[in-house]
């Protein structure tokens, strides 16, 4: 559960602080990296992210590489998975992740430290509109972030592929 509400005082200043052009520059070197070493340190419980919006680590396969690639997302825990957006922080190009997904819709995700293997569905214009204003319910700044890049944000539903293959990283147990 988030600590802050994205309408109060904080959330509001942290979102005109991630929406600035100076932040959509700097924010992608820093908070991803940060977030990934704390999801490690934290055996997949704490995301600075999570203070403010629901938050999980995809990990997906990188379409070229073909090596795991870690990415701390904002989502929408919903429908017995969750919904995340390709924000890049409101930058021009989609971020890679989502090309990964595209390539290799096998991911996994790691949510208040649990790990669940999941495959990826890319929504299409009429479902992402549907689920548009309860994605910016979570995150206010993904309207910024679509007037700031001039991109069609892309939006994936993760599902759980089974419940067998849930495990808690803390326990290591299925």
């Amino acid at each position: 559960m988030p600590v802050f509400r994205t309408d109060s005082a904080i959330g509001r200043a942290v979102r005109r602080m991630a929406t600035s052009p100076t932040f959509r520059k700097v924010g992608p070197k820093v908070v991803p990296p940060m977030d990934r070493a704390l999801n490690r340190l934290t055996r997949g419980r704490f995301i600075v992210s999570k203070f403010l919006v629901p938050s999980l680590v995809l990990t997906t396969t990188g379409q070229k590489s073909g090596l795991p690639r870690e990415s701390p997302l904002a989502c929408v825990p919903e429908d017995g998975g969750w919904y995340v957006v390709g924000s890049n922080f409101g930058r021009e190009k989609h971020p890679s992740w989502t090309g990964n997904l595209i390539a290799h819709p096998k991911a996994s995700v790691t949510f208040e430290g649990t790990v669940t293997e999941v495959d990826a569905r890319l929504l299409p214009p009429e479902e992402k509109a549907e689920r548009w204003n309860e994605l910016v319910e979570v995150w206010p700044a993904y309207d910024d972030y679509v007037e700031a890049s001039g991109r069609d944000l892309r939006v994936f539903h993760l599902t759980p592929v089974t419940a067998s293959l849930t495990t808690s990283r803390a326990s290591g147990t299925p």
